[in-house]
């Protein structure tokens, strides 16, 4: 079974695990909302650090970088139920709703829900679509899901509003720090350029402002430079670093790191 397993396209999701798991996730495109049936979530972005066990509730906000390690805990092991809350079906809601909002939001990304028997009974009505997967269910349905989970969301805090309506696009933010926190990330430049605020043409002139080179360049610079560190000062095998570094394989991370280097990453233990 893939992990996780995509119950109704592109909405709801479920992920089951018997041994930990430690994914770079990379761009969180949209508004997500996490129920920890058991065992223990740990979300890490570069402000925020929120580890949740079992059935507490996460609300996870949208272009983001970060990285999930799902952990199974004695006697007990990792599941989750995802909603992702797509900004089309939010955007139906508000013109339903008659929801307008003036401001962009300016708290935190990431918010856990406190618990309530309304949430905790809607997670139970979905859990018959993650318990039948086989069984083909149409996206209508989902959707139907996504506006109960909102509405139920609201009911519990009305204060979501503006962190679910807000329909802005990034504004420009610190291109250097952001990029010093993020670098790890394996994502295109076009995705970062969208991260910083910024069209692809302005992201690679206030880059090269800010690093004196081209983003691709400076990129996988950085990544061999704490890659060396990591192996050098931490004693780090290239095989547990080269994908939290951003490289796509093993392979390919040792090619680079030798080439600029002139010894492979095991030559300098």
């Amino acid at each position: 079974m893939r992990n996780p397993t995509e119950i109704i396209p592109g909405i709801i999701f479920y992920s089951y695990l018997s041994t930990m798991r430690k994914e770079k996730v990379g761009f969180l495109g949209h508004n997500t909302l996490v129920l920890l049936v058991s065992g223990q979530f740990t979300l890490e972005t570069a402000n925020q650090k929120i580890s949740m066990r079992r059935g507490e509730m996460l609300l996870i906000g949208k272009n983001q970088l970060g990285q999930i390690t799902k952990t199974p805990l004695p006697d007990e092991d990792y599941e989750t139920i995802v909603i992702s809350l797509q900004e089309d079906v939010l955007r139906k809601i508000a013109l339903e709703e008659q929801i307008e909002i003036q401001q962009k939001y300016a708290g935190p990304p990431n918010i856990l829900i406190p618990a309530n028997d309304f949430l905790q009974g809607y997670f139970q009505s979905v859990m018959p679509y993650v318990r039948n997967p086989e069984e083909k269910i149409p996206a209508a349905m989902g959707v139907l899901k996504v506006r109960e989970g909102v509405k139920l969301l609201l009911h519990a805090m009305p204060g979501l509003r503006t962190f679910l309506f807000d329909f802005s696009e990034p504004y420009k933010i610190d291109l250097e720090k952001f990029m010093l926190s993020n670098f790890h990330f394996n994502l295109p430049v076009e995705k970062f350029a969208e991260l910083t605020g910024r069209s692809l043409a302005g992201f690679k002139r206030d880059f090269k402002k800010s690093f004196g080179a081209p983003p691709r360049q400076w990129l996988q610079e950085r990544r061999l430079v704490e890659a060396r560190h990591l192996i050098e000062k931490k004693n780090r095998k290239a095989s547990a670093i080269y994908l939290d570094l951003g490289f796509e394989s093993l392979s390919h991370f040792s090619h680079s790191f030798k080439k600029r280097f002139g010894k492979a990453p095991s030559e300098w233990l």
